[in-house]
């Protein structure tokens, strides 16, 4: 899949009222008009908060795998989540010659299945506060619950919380995060 279908599939769905799990939540006050019908892919690009991410998933050959039928669940960081990073790190990983290493930074924030914010809290209170998730790319990931909120860290240690929990898609679930979940 191409990015223009997508960008047109944006914007049908920007004129789409919001999903019912997602009207009252906002990535960094910004208002987000989504339908259930789109795909992944398709929903983060209609999230201005997600550009970098769409571009980074664009960069690496991803849209076809993350539009396809799934389910998966995405923990997908915000543009602050990319540009808190080291500068210069996004730029590098964008370049052709660093595709194999974007793969697996994006595919780090990719689960198999459908895990939504109550699940995820299941999953962890059934486990002493803690739940493990492996992501597509192999990396372990700890859906952790502290003060009543949900958190998600890296095998590194980083911690990322749930800013945006439960935007349901056509094959899957993505949940916004307030940083990169990076692999070891």
């Amino acid at each position: 899949m191409t990015i223009k279908p997508l960008i047109a599939a944006a914007l049908l769905a920007t004129s789409v009222a919001a999903a019912p799990a997602f009207a009252n939540h906002h990535a960094k006050n910004e208002t987000v008009a989504i339908t259930p019908s789109a795909n992944i892919v398709e929903t983060a690009v209609s999230v201005d908060a997600l550009s970098t991410l769409v571009a980074a998933v664009t960069a690496s050959d991803l849209a076809d795998a993350l539009s396809g039928d799934g389910p998966f669940t995405v923990f997908a960081p915000t543009n602050d989540a990319f540009a808190a990073l080291p500068e210069g790190t996004v730029a590098t990983l964008l370049k052709a010659e660093n595709k194999l290493q974007l793969t697996k930074v994006l595919t780090s924030h990719v689960v198999a299945g459908s895990y939504d914010a109550a699940s995820l809290t299941a999953l962890a209170e059934a486990n002493g506060g803690m739940a493990e998730l492996t992501t597509l790319s192999g990396a372990k990931l700890t859906a952790k619950l502290w003060e009543g909120k949900l958190y998600v860290k890296d095998e590194n240690g980083g911690k990322a919380s749930v800013a945006t929990a439960d935007v349901m898609t056509s094959n899957g679930i993505v949940h916004v995060v307030t940083s990169d979940l990076l692999p070891k």
